[in-house]
């Protein structure tokens, strides 16, 4: 089968090269011709662990090319996904449909006859009805389809998500649409026996934004949970696991942090109340989601600076991780951004390492010190702080860190490190959801007693932190 998509963004990309290794003929078309023209020499313009190669083997193969022309990259498509960005609007909360409304006026006069057009960017309920209003102004009713089909790809394992989907979401109108899409993902994940759930189209555009803000919903509880942990002498973590092992409830999304971010969350949770707002509905739950969140981020930056005892003017800061989670180099909506800015207005110098997102924070970061090694980052630094639990960073040697800093502090924002040998190795340690001043036994240092691995032997300890299921909180 011939695919077009329309846009080279995250999802675009993701989804045509996946979409060319499950050996359909691929075509990937963008506006951005320096965009284009790196693509066509193998540069990929955003990181995603594994999307280098696998571009790369299947442009070897032909099965997937890219272009500027878009009657080229329509011409013989059975189907067309629209792949555009759909960025908040300033100041109004919402979607920006500007570029799916431009993709879907621009492909009308040159898609073939029954086509269908699959609308993947993450849109409002009703943009479906639009885009089918838009190419019928100038195609003849029942000559072309419009469907949905929402993505949940999580940056940092797109690939593996997009092949080996928990369940795949079409939304269409007719029966062509539906067979095309059955088609296309059947086969592929037929052996998987991976449920594919097909609705009314506006039923598919609302599962997405549905998805994510009770994902947020799950995340912003956990840490309002972890916040009542600190004040009570208790343990987010082993909270977590207790709560997760409830296959009603699940252990992914339950680890405590600075707040959510990234591309989705934030956008999609607005965007849904937006929806709500305007049919009249009241979304109590995501409205508070959404205030707890941001509140949360700037709120960090008081964490740090009760760890240095309540001044942080005239300190030197090192942050050791930017990205709002692993493995991208996304700095959409990171933590990061608004802990920093805060901690400058308060008089701090900052010094920054992340692994591959410097770039990117440099765009948006000012008088901000970076380093491409953590330990210099940390040198002669009053304080570090974890901010993205990158595997480089957790698997930093705390002793050699220590030497490099001025003060030995340490927020551990992620939990990403084993409090307990860290303050053995001389750390004064502040963590997520736990407390050192109230213990079972009276004592205001060292760990509780665990018994949990007998309940749960493969799951792995490390004094007071578990390794919940499901890693990050991950999101696109």
């Amino acid at each position: 089968m011939k695919i077009a998509v329309i846009g080279t963004g995250y999802v675009g990309l993701v989804s045509g090269t996946c979409f060319a290794s499950w050996g359909h003929e691929v075509v990937c078309v963008d506006k951005n011709a320096q965009k284009i023209d790196g693509l066509e020499r193998g540069v990929v313009p955003i990181y995603e662990p594994g999307l280098d190669e696998l571009v790369e083997r299947n442009s070897a193969a032909g099965r997937l090319s890219f272009t500027c022309n878009l009657a080229e990259g329509l011409k013989g498509a059975s189907v067309v996904f629209i792949a555009v960005g759909t960025p908040p609007r300033a100041g109004q909360g919402d979607a920006d449909l500007s570029f799916v409304y431009m993709a879907a006026r621009e492909l009308a006069p040159l898609i073939d006859d029954d086509a269908v057009v699959v609308v993947k960017s993450t849109v409002p309920v009703g943009t479906g009805d639009i885009v089918q209003k838009i190419i019928g102004s100038v195609r003849k009713t029942g000559t072309f389809s419009v469907a949905s089909n929402p993505e949940f790809l999580r940056e940092g394992v797109a690939i593996r998500d997009f092949l080996e989907p928990d369940r795949v979401v079409i939304g269409v109108e007719d029966e062509r649409a539906r067979k095309v899409l059955m088609k296309l993902y059947g086969a592929p994940l037929e052996a998987r026996r991976t449920p594919i759930v097909v609705t009314q189209r506006r039923t598919s555009e609302l599962t997405k934004y549905a998805a994510n803000a009770f994902l947020a919903t799950k995340i912003t509880f956990i840490n309002e949970l972890a916040d009542l942990c600190e004040q009570v002498g208790s343990n987010v973590s082993e909270l977590a696991l207790g709560m997760g092992l409830d296959k009603r409830i699940g252990t992914s999304f339950l680890n405590a942090g600075p707040g959510y971010g990234g591309s989705c969350f934030p956008k999609d949770t607005m965007a849904l109340l937006r929806t709500a707002q305007d049919y009249g509905v009241a979304v109590r739950i995501v409205e508070e989601t959404v205030t707890a969140n941001e509140a949360r981020k700037r709120r960090m930056a008081l964490k740090v600076v009760d760890a240095l005892d309540g001044d942080v003017e005239g300190r030197t800061i090192a942050v050791l991780g930017l990205t709002f989670k692993p493995d991208t180099d996304d700095m959409r909506d990171a933590p990061s951004v608004p802990l920093i800015e805060t901690l400058q207005r308060f008089g701090a110098t900052i010094r920054a390492h992340d692994p591959v997102g410097m770039e990117n924070a440099s765009r948006i970061l000012s008088d901000v010190e970076f380093f491409d090694d953590a330990y210099e980052c940390a040198r002669n630094a009053d304080a570090v702080v974890i901010i993205t639990e990158w595997d480089s960073i957790r698997k930093l040697d705390l002793a050699r860190l220590k030497k490099t800093m001025r003060q030995a502090v340490l927020i551990d924002l992620r939990n990403a490190f084993e409090h307990g040998v860290a303050e053995e190795i001389g750390f004064r340690v502040s963590a997520i959801g736990r407390s050192t001043t109230a213990r079972y036994d009276g004592s205001t240092t060292g760990a509780l007693p665990h018994t949990s691995e007998q309940v749960h032997p493969g799951r792995k300890r490390e004094g007071a932190h578990f390794e919940i299921a499901g890693g990050s909180n991950d999101n696109l």
